[in-house]
């Protein structure tokens, strides 16, 4: 946990990995009903973490593109 009593956020990769883990635990059918909730909330909260990385990595492509056809001669 960091200083502020918050676990880190996790890497895209990360949050992927633990986000097919659950969908592969709530297919099995093995979760009950309590577990199943929690394992969705997690899914959830874990579904925007990558949204939100992803938009931060298309800004950051947006931007390099941008800054590469300023650089061009015209």
């Amino acid at each position: 946990m960091s200083e502020t009593g918050r676990a880190a956020e996790p890497t895209f990769e990360e949050a992927r990995t633990e986000l097919e883990q659950i969908v592969a635990e709530l297919e099995s059918g093995r979760a009950g009903l309590e577990q199943a909730l929690a394992l969705w909330q997690r899914g959830e909260e874990l579904h925007r973490i990558c949204l939100a990385k992803l938009d931060a990595a298309q800004g950051s492509i947006d931007e390099l593109g941008r800054r590469a056809g300023d650089a061009r001669p015209e």
